[in-house]
């Protein structure tokens, strides 16, 4: 059987195993899982690209909305 593969816990740098000890994967507790989980909804983290602005675009322009 091979060994699991080691991976760093994204939040605390902490070294974990990818199997079943760590049911939180990638993350090594549920702590840092809603520590990470936070930092998303407090927008303090963002996946790079323009800003989605939904009410500036038609997506459809010259169309008449759906009955």
């Amino acid at each position: 059987m091979s060994t699991p593969k080691r991976y760093l816990c994204p939040t605390c740098k902490r070294e974990i195993q990818w199997n079943d000890d760590f049911p939180w994967r990638p993350f090594c507790s549920e702590r840092c899982k809603m520590v990470d989980l936070g930092a998303w909804l407090a927008n303090d983290r963002a996946i790079p690209g323009e800003p989605a602005d939904e009410f500036s675009k038609d997506p459809n322009p010259g169309e008449d909305p759906p009955a």
